[in-house]
C-alpha cells in the first residue's frame, strides 16, 4: 500500500528537541521519510549529524530526507510561528492520550530529548500536551517508537479529513 498525502504542507511534521542518540535520529528519519514527513532538530544535538550511527540507522533512506536545523529552541520558534504551525508536545508528564487529540496538517509533533525531554519553559509553548499511554510503572518509550506510533496516527487523522 502506497501512502497519498499531498503536498508534504498537509503531513504533520517531527521536531526532535535536543536529541541525544544518533541510532534514534535515524530511524526517525528513516521513518519520517517513508511517510513523507519533514524532520526538524533543535540543536545542539548530543551527537554529530553526520555520525556513523545515524547513517547506519537511517541507512539509504537519508537521502529521501527533508531533514532543518534549528541552531537554538528560540530559532525554531520563530519558524513555527511565521508558518502559524500548532505545538503539540509529546511527554510522559502529559494527562491527554495522543489518540484523543484532533490533528491537523501542519502539525509539529515535538519530541523532548532521551535524557531530559523538554525544559519547562518549551512545555509553556505547546498548544498541546500529549503522551503515548503506558503501563502502570513504565517510564517511557524508546523515542524512535514513539515518533513512529504518534506519526501514524497524526497521518491517519488527516488522510481521514481530506
Amino acid at each position: 500500500m502506497t501512502l497519498s498525502l499531498s503536498p508534504r504542507s498537509a503531513r504533520p511534521a517531527v521536531a526532535l528537541y535536543q536529541p541525544d542518540i544518533a541510532g534514534n535520529t535515524g530511524t526517525i528519519l528513516r521513518t519520517a521519510a517513508c511517510l513523507g514527513m519533514d524532520v526538524h532538530v533543535i540543536e545542539p544535538a548530543g551527537f554529530n549529524l553526520s555520525d556513523r550511527a545515524l547513517k547506519r540507522a537511517g541507512m539509504d533512506y537519508l537521502e529521501m530526507a527533508a531533514l532543518t536545523r534549528h541552531v537554538t529552541w528560540d530559532a525554531f520558534e520563530d519558524w513555527r510561528k511565521d508558518g502559524g504551525n500548532r505545538l503539540a508536545l509529546l511527554t510522559t508528564r502529559a494527562e491527554t492520550p495522543y489518540t484523543a487529540h484532533s490533528f491537523s496538517a501542519g502539525d509539529i509533533l515535538l519530541f523532548g530529548s532521551e535524557s531530559a525531554g523538554v525544559p519547562e519553559a518549551v512545555h509553556k509553548t505547546a498548544d498541546a500536551r500529549l503522551t503515548v499511554p503506558m503501563v502502570p510503572g513504565a517510564r517511557s518509550l524508546n523515542l524512535a517508537v514513539s515518533v513512529g506510533i504518534v506519526a501514524a496516527e497524526a497521518i491517519r487523522q488527516i488522510s481521514a479529513h481530506s
